[in-house]
């Protein structure tokens, strides 16, 4: 895949797990950088469950992309939200 299609799946993949962990997009950069981790570790996930990871430009990526942003998003604010405590 091209660096322009790791930006548009990753835009497209961290805005969406922002929506569905927090209701809120993280913003512009974040969703992106977001997004690309989200797929390395949605494909992953996916290989050790025996399936295919990012493939391309497509919906199943997208899919791939989006679990992963959900489960780091989760990571993260499950590890921040320890740190915050009083």
């Amino acid at each position: 895949m091209s660096l322009l299609a790791w930006i548009v799946l990753g835009l497209i993949a961290g805005f969406v797990g922002s929506k569905i962990v927090n209701n809120t997009g993280q913003g512009l950069i974040v969703d992106i950088l977001l997004g690309v981790v989200g797929a390395v570790v949605g494909g992953f996930l996916f290989n050790q469950f025996g399936q295919p990871g990012v493939s391309g430009l497509n919906l199943y990526s997208l899919l791939v992309a989006i679990v992963g942003a959900v489960v780091v998003l989760w990571l993260y604010h499950t590890l921040i939200g320890r740190r915050r405590v009083h």
